[in-house]
């Protein structure tokens, strides 16, 4: 497929009418409206904001190249856009952009569509091809300028980033390029670094990671014979291969504007050996089935929307009287009822026994998944122990998740020496009935114990007070910023979870509150001390005070990667302060996720809302004091 089948008269502005980024954005989304190819215009540019949100798509050199993949563009295409003036797109470079191509790709796109869209990404790092769409009149000199420039390719539809041929320095280098839509920078990445090598006599093998697919793949004998490896990317890559080579690990933006800098590196061997760490199962994407984490959040991001979604509708029954769910009482409301039913009898209900049953199928597949869902079933309805309705709860959910898959992987061993005539019995008969089993029957004889450790570790934590209870506060809020959505932070939402469905909700309290605090301290540190920060930066605080708001803790990721032994520590202390906080507020919430939206359902009066927001502020403004008293003035504010 040419690029011209996706660039067309009608999806071309020749002359934009904007002034900043935002009516860029919607300008040509009203081009590509008119044009017939967005099903939904509202939603992709959500999907637009969203990229942007990621990382500027303003690529420097005077292009700006928006791109998204999304369900509400009906037909892939590019809309194209020129303001001879130039307009400020954030671009990496600092400086004003002057063409603009904004790519909508249909989920849909086939390999052909994407393949066309990438090619113009590597076209726009011809400097002639941009002087020649400068000066062209008229929307046909445009088209005329593109379809020049595809004839000079081998063949319409080759994959950009070809290995470059083996050069004079004897070295043989190879690079991975990706980033998280992989349609633009992917691309652009690799076919700048493919022309430099060129240049400096570099033997290079460039391997794209984009929406497509893997294309030019370094197989293990390049992987043997390399000299070293560039890693170029925003996203996961399968870095398991490398281990034990020299690697070179950037982001994609830096194989553009970086690539000679890169390229001599890699030549000079300056560049650490890489060591694949197992334990973190980098090497997901190759399939690998091991790690205790890695099952865990399986189960945990899979019964999320059951906590989610069931949790809220609970507190928002509570809207009507905090009896309004009790048939007896005077506050009686049946449409808060009826949210409870639907929140607590059902969807919280089906939460321990989801975690089971997808713990057991990130361990043995899809025949674990029902052992796994019936272990967690058994944990929560059959307690074994006089006067104690229900079960084990959370405890025996991961109990019985990690049980039933183990058991499984064991059941498929023993039966992988049955003839091959039996081998479409093993999935429907054989796996289910003896793993359902023998889960079943283990889960029933030590869920008696399990009750008893489950309820007597709960009456533990609610008999707490005063300090002891401040000081879990303290512990919980540090957890969930000490890594910014990674393990420890997942550890200590997933206690609040458990605490949750154990009917304790100062836990789940604590935990989303010190979650907020780090994206928002950051956020408050780029407003008010802006010499500590780069522009990049301070345009992430924007952003940072959204994210924050809606209890993602992630968003704090860009400033600790650039200044992790400041930012880290500061955020720490402003969460664990937050935790501290809500502890001793005594404060309670039944939503387990949704940020400021979701401050309403705080149990208690409307004072204690406000306190709960006192907390936050309070723990943000510490992070954001701490971190400005560390970190020194940028060199360069502009």
């Amino acid at each position: 497929m040419r690029i011209t089948d996706l660039l067309t008269k009608d999806t071309i502005a020749m002359d934009l009418h904007a002034g900043s980024k935002a009516e860029v954005i919607d300008e040509l989304i009203a081009q590509l409206d008119a044009a017939g190819k967005l099903a939904d215009p509202e939603t992709f540019k959500q999907n637009i904001l969203t990229r942007e949100a990621q990382s500027t798509t303003g690529i420097g050199k005077g292009i700006a190249i928006p791109h998204a993949k999304s369900a509400a563009v009906s037909s892939p295409a590019i809309a194209f856009g020129r303001s001879l003036e130039g307009i400020d797109f954030e671009s990496m470079d600092g400086q004003p952009a002057n063409l603009f191509f904004m790519i909508a790709a249909s989920e849909g796109a086939n390999d052909a569509h994407l393949e066309a869209l990438s090619r113009l990404a590597t076209f726009l790092m011809d400097e002639k091809f941009r002087e020649r769409i400068l000066a062209a009149a008229t929307k046909e000199e445009v088209l005329l300028a593109v379809s020049d420039k595809e004839t000079e390719v081998e063949g319409p539809e080759e994959t950009p980033a070809a290995s470059a041929e083996t050069g004079s320095t004897g070295k043989k280098i190879l690079a991975v390029t990706a980033c998280p839509t992989g349609i633009a920078h992917t691309y652009m990445a690799a076919e700048k670094l493919n022309e430099r090598a060129k240049e400096l006599g570099i033997s290079l093998k460039v391997e794209t990671n984009g929406s497509s697919g893997v294309k030019n793949r370094l197989t293990d004998a390049d992987i043997a014979e390399a000299d070293a490896i560039i890693v170029a990317a925003d996203t996961k890559v399968e870095m398991g291969r490398f281990d034990g080579k020299p690697v070179i690990q950037t982001a994609v933006g830096k194989a553009i504007y970086e690539t000679d800098n890169l390229l001599n590196r890699a030549v000079a061997n300056d560049a650490p050996v890489y060591r694949h760490d197992k334990s973190k199962d980098e090497a997901s994407d190759s399939g690998g089935k091991s790690g205790f984490y890695k099952h865990l959040m399986n189960g945990v991001s899979n019964m999320l929307p059951f906590v989610v979604g069931g949790g809220i509708l609970i507190a928002m029954s509570f809207f009507w009287g905090i009896e309004a769910t009790d048939p007896t009482s005077p506050d009686y409301n049946e449409f808060a009822a009826l949210l409870n039913a639907i929140g607590a009898e059902n969807a919280f209900f089906l939460m321990v026994p989801v975690l089971a049953g997808f713990i057991a199928m990130s361990i043995a597949d899809r025949p674990g998944f029902a052992p796994g869902m019936i272990g967690g079933l058994i944990a929560i309805t059959v307690s074994g122990v006089e006067d104690i309705d229900g079960g084990s709860g959370f405890l025996g959910g991961l109990i019985a998740g990690f049980l039933a898959g183990y058991v499984t992987l064991l059941v498929k061993k023993v039966f992988s020496g049955l003839p091959n005539s039996l081998e479409g019995l093993k999935p429907v008969l054989f796996y289910p009935v003896f793993s359902i089993a023998i889960t079943g029957i283990i889960i029933m004889l030590v869920n008696p114990q399990l009750t008893s450790v489950y309820t007597t570790i709960s009456a533990f934590l609610e008999s707490l007070g005063g300090t002891n209870l401040i000081l879990v506060g303290l512990l919980l809020g540090g957890m969930m910023a000490v890594d910014m959505g990674g393990p420890v932070n997942k550890a200590a939402y997933t206690f609040g979870i458990a605490m949750l469905d154990a009917g304790n909700f100062n836990f789940m309290a604590t935990v989303m509150a010190a979650g907020m605090v780090p994206p928002l301290g950051m956020a408050i540190a780029t407003t008010f001390f802006k010499k500590k920060f780069t522009k990049p930066e301070r345009e992430a605080g924007k952003t940072a005070y959204v994210l924050g708001a809606c209890f993602i803790t992630e968003g704090v990721i860009p400033f600790a990667a650039a200044d992790p032994a400041r930012v880290i520590p500061a955020s720490v202390a402003g969460a664990a302060t937050t935790g501290a906080l809500v502890m001793l507020f005594d404060i309670g919430l039944r939503a387990p996720h949704g940020g400021v939206f979701v401050m309403g359902f705080v149990e208690g009066s409307a004072f204690n809302i406000l306190l709960y927001a006192l907390a936050i502020i309070v723990g943000a403004v510490v992070a954001a004091i701490t971190v400005g008293l560390l970190k020194k003035n940028t060199v360069a504010t502009a």
